[in-house]
């Protein structure tokens, strides 16, 4: 089976933010530092290669085990190769889906992070055009 790298291009804008020296307990509260760093760039710490980067919203319930939520932005990255075990965009017979891509000996399948959903096994005959790897999750906690 050929797994291909379709091409779009959507390049993120650049912003900074104020990245503080500390870093946040998440167990019991310390001393927080008056200070801080610098500016941070968020690309620089979630995009590795802007042009063969894009971002999409997920949808549907079936990646919740992977942490991914509907709504959530998914920035995905085209130059990477999609291998066992990576969380991928995509297309099956016309059909775009965010699953863990799962190889076994020379067999492919798709396989959800619910286990209400099944594996999409790929068959020989199907259209399966993997659109980049999933890098980072980004949602709400509100």
């Amino acid at each position: 089976m050929t797994v291909v790298i379709r091409t779009t291009s959507e390049i993120a804008r650049q912003r900074s933010f104020p990245l503080a020296l500390c870093r946040v307990e998440a167990g019991f509260p310390s001393p927080a530092d008056d200070y801080i760093e610098g500016p941070l760039d968020l690309n620089e710490h979630v995009i590795k290669h802007p042009s063969a980067t894009y971002f999409v919203r997920a949808s549907g319930d079936s990646m919740n085990g992977a942490g991914i939520f509907s709504g959530d932005l998914l920035i995905v990255d085209r130059s990477l190769e999609p291998v066992h075990g990576r969380v991928v965009i995509a297309e099956v017979d016309g059909q775009l889906t965010v699953k863990r891509l799962s190889k076994l000996k020379d067999h492919f399948s798709l396989q959800s992070e619910n286990a209400s959903y099944p594996p999409i096994e790929l068959q020989e005959g199907n259209e399966v055009v993997v659109w980049g790897v999933v890098t980072h999750v980004l949602h709400d906690l509100l």
